[in-house]
């Protein structure tokens, strides 16, 4: 039996340049992330967004606040 994949949480941007500052922020921390294309689902003004566990969302979430970044935050749909 395998283990259940780990939930995933999107964060996505209203501009190309906060989704890269904000991946340059995640790396910086030594957050995990994965820049992808915002899925279709999610209404977002830009194409851009960052995935990451959901074991790292908040870390990320308050580093991204701190440094000023706007954000949405929605779970992977299935």
């Amino acid at each position: 039996m395998s283990a259940p994949n780990p939930t995933i949480i999107i964060f996505t941007f209203e501009t190309t340049h906060q989704a890269l500052w904000a991946e340059e922020v995640a790396q910086e921390q030594g957050l995990p992330c994965e820049v992808a294309p915002a899925p279709p689902e999610v209404d977002a003004k830009c194409g851009l967004s960052i995935r990451t566990p959901e074991s790292q969302a908040d870390r990320m979430a308050e580093a991204f606040a701190e440094e000023g970044i706007e954000f949405g935050r929605v779970e992977a749909p299935d």
